[in-house]
């Protein structure tokens, strides 16, 4: 008996030593495959800031490695970073969700965010990038699009692909008028600098803002929220559609720009309680503002209706704004938001229209908004404040 439970216990002991070796060898080694990547990321940034293009190429494939460094290089850096929001991984294969932060030196306060996916491949142990492109549905950043050149002027910077520097500099001169012309109507708690993107053609002005390009066809520029501006707003780009802007003349390029710059300058005061019809009507306001135009030159469509009798029943809605809109109506839309914005400063003086502006947008909320400032800023209402803005169009346009 003695022995036989001798030999059961050798037996158990010789079971248990086993399982403990099947067990140790069976263990998964932890996949390090998302650390690894961030590390190649992070030394990508790294190359990025610096114009270090070998170690830049260190970081990626043949196909993906330089590329995008030689793209960037005009571009005033002051910051760019990813950070790793997945990874999907195939053997040697992986698909990178990463968020790319990045400043532009003299001009962001703070990052830019934008969505990137990478792909990225693995050899001799060490992964690479293959690739590197918008997320989703994500705008192009402008160095996706080709090289970028910049051009720095007093109070703007200007960074163009497939542009000519003579091209580039005149949007600087332009935008170096249009800041201090809103600083004068405005006044001057913003940035006082602004950044303008000028893509090759109208598909590159679409693939900036991730649209169809039908859609902004005979836009000439749009003004986007992106980094900086201040504690609670973000700073934007401008962006040109260079087929429509080309079109213009000399006032009505450097109407554009100071309409666009209006946006920059007013964004911390823009808010989801802001009505079209007051940003862009407020917007043109600064644009027109001591060209010496007439009511009828700024306002022809509008001028047309009024002429035949049409006399808008109401302020223009969001909904009239729309980029597909039919022409006409979209310019009656803006011609009617510049005429509001005219009368509160002919009527109420320009200091008002600007504390009136600052009032709807501090509001925060749409429902009100507008109400509350009429009372309290001009000390009227809804109703007679439409009924004073049919009667200056009967006036300024009949």
């Amino acid at each position: 008996m003695a022995g036989r439970r001798g030999a059961s216990r050798a037996g158990l002991l010789v079971v248990l030593l086993l399982a403990g070796l099947v067990g140790c060898g069976g263990r998964t080694a932890p996949d390090t495959s998302a650390a690894d990547v961030q590390r190649v990321l992070d030394r990508r940034a790294e190359a990025v800031l610096h114009r270090d293009e070998a170690a830049f190429r260190a970081t990626g494939t043949a196909a993906g490695g330089g590329t995008g460094l030689a793209n960037l290089r005009d571009v005033p850096l002051a910051g760019w970073s990813y950070r790793l929001a997945g990874l999907s991984r195939t053997g040697d294969r992986a698909t990178a969700r990463a968020e790319l932060s990045y400043r532009i030196d003299g001009y962001d306060t703070a990052p830019v965010k934008a969505d990137r996916t990478l792909g990225l491949t693995r050899t001799g142990g060490t992964w690479r990038v293959t690739s590197d492109r918008p997320a989703g549905k994500g705008g192009d950043q402008l160095w996706d699009e080709g090289a970028v050149t910049a051009v720095r002027g007093e109070h703007s910077l200007v960074l163009g692909v497939g542009q000519s520097g003579e091209r580039l500099r005149s949007f600087a001169s332009l935008a170096d008028r249009a800041v201090p012309a809103v600083s004068d109507a405005w006044g001057t708690d913003w940035s006082r600098h602004v950044v303008v993107l000028v893509p090759k053609s109208l598909e590159g002005m679409a693939g900036l803002l991730g649209a169809p390009a039908s859609g902004y066809r005979g836009i000439a520029a749009v003004t986007t929220g992106e980094a900086g501006g201040s504690a609670k707003a973000p700073a934007d780009r401008i962006i040109v559609n260079p087929d429509a802007y080309g079109l213009l003349g000399d006032l009505g390029k450097q109407v554009v720009l100071t309409h666009e710059t209006t946006h920059v300058a007013t964004r911390a005061h823009t808010t989801a309680a802001t009505p079209l019809w007051l940003s862009e009507g407020y917007a043109d306001w600064v644009g027109y503002r001591g060209s010496g135009r007439t009511p009828g030159q700024v306002a022809p469509e509008l001028q047309r209706a009024v002429a035949g009798g049409q006399v808008p029943a109401a302020l223009p809605d969001d909904r009239d704004f729309g980029f597909t809109a039919d022409a006409g109506a979209l310019a009656r839309a803006y011609e009617g938001g510049w005429t509001a914005c005219r009368l509160i400063a002919d009527h109420w003086g320009e200091d008002q229209l600007n504390a009136f502006y600052r009032a709807v947008g501090d509001h925060g909320r749409r429902a009100g908004a507008v109400e509350g400032a009429l009372r309290d800023v001009l000390h009227t209402t809804p109703e007679e404040f439409t009924r004073m803005w049919q009667s200056y169009l009967r006036d300024q346009l009949g």
